[in-house]
């Protein structure tokens, strides 16, 4: 009998998370094609992969999810960059309207049978008397968030309506630590890199981070194997702040904490470190999740630990490709045509 291969739609293709994962599953005997969804090219050739430019606030989504006969959506396109994206309306847009649409779309899609959906620990917040390690059902108290974190929230609320009214779906939610390592290009990885790096007088948080491969590997995971949840992604192990720069030989320069906000502004304003301010608190008072469920049902282990992490992104760093924002997309036309084309591709087949 013929083993019916999976036909897998990626959102946020040409960024780190969705590339590599891409890449992943290229030489992936069980995956018959790779549908790769951004308004930028991926920036290298991936075998499998059909790329198509689509905005995923648009309802047109549907119709693309449809003409690629997807069966399995990972949706990874959910920024925590504002600058990436042009503002932090714009960000916004993009994580909760686009995953709000992109759900919408997979819900009248019959074929589609598995979802991936990236959020992140952000949604615990910051509160007093907060566990030392949190596990999953943490997020169901009630907290007060802002900016990224209140965008992973939403879309997860989304992604759980979702799942609700299609029950026949394995809806997975993936909340990922701080990802570092040699390419990935983020907030932390900024901050990590400056020669002096400011921290707060007085507080020295305990770190805990999921190194780029890890998190490539947890998603291929969840869309390879039969599972449903909610799960906490993240390296094993912690080491506080100090130990960090330290490790990095970096020096840090300890300012009270309203001068450490004040300079975390200034680094954003002057384009140093892009460190949108609602996720200061992480390098103020840390956040270090459980992940044994993670282990237990999908059969994750973590193949770096949160040192080992910060010693390949200290050993390995290279400057990592960053899509530029266009200013007047192009890709309308584009989609229409291709849409177009995979119509007429399907009435010659029946």
């Amino acid at each position: 009998m013929d083993v019916v291969k999976r036909r897998v739609l990626i959102t946020g293709v040409s960024r780190f998370l969705g590339l590599r994962l891409a890449k992943r599953l290229e030489h992936d005997d069980e995956i018959e094609q790779v549908i790769g969804v951004d308004l930028d090219d991926p920036p290298v050739p991936i075998e499998k992969l059909e790329f198509v430019r689509a905005d995923i606030r648009n309802p047109i989504i549907a119709r693309v999810i449809e003409a690629t006969r997807a069966d399995t959506i990972v949706h990874t396109n959910i920024a925590s960059d504002p600058a990436r994206l042009g503002g932090r309306s714009a960000m916004k847009e993009n994580n909760v309207i686009g995953t709000m649409q992109l759900l919408a779309a997979a819900q009248r899609a019959d074929r589609v049978k598995k979802v991936v959906v990236k959020s992140s620990t952000a949604v615990y917040g910051h509160q007093p008397g907060e566990p030392s390690i949190i596990p999953e059902d943490h997020a169901a108290r009630q907290v007060t968030l802002h900016g990224y974190g209140k965008d992973c929230a939403e879309a997860e609320t989304y992604a759980r309506d979702f799942g609700r009214r299609r029950e026949d779906v394995d809806l997975v939610i993936l909340r990922t630590q701080n990802v570092i390592g040699p390419t990935v290009a983020t907030s932390l990885a900024g901050y990590l890199s400056l020669p002096i790096v400011p921290t707060a007088l007085g507080y020295d948080p305990r770190l805990q981070l999921l190194h780029e491969e890890d998190a490539v590997e947890a998603f291929y995971r969840a869309l390879a194997h039969d599972r449903r949840g909610i799960f906490n992604i993240a390296g094993e192990g912690v080491v506080y702040l100090s130990q960090a720069l330290r490790l990095l030989g970096r020096r840090q320069l300890p300012l009270v904490l309203a001068a450490a906000s004040m300079t975390a502004g200034a680094l954003k304003r002057a384009g140093i470190v892009d460190f949108p301010l609602d996720q200061l608190k992480v390098i103020v008072h840390g956040r270090v999740v459980d992940g044994r469920r993670a282990r237990d049902v999908l059969g994750f282990v973590p193949r770096y630990t949160t040192r080992g992490a910060l010693e390949d992104f200290r050993d390995h760093r290279v400057a990592d490709y960053v899509p530029k924002v266009r200013a007047h997309p192009s890709w309308e036309h584009e989609l229409f045509e291709y849409l177009k084309n995979k119509t007429i591709e399907h009435r010659e087949m029946l």
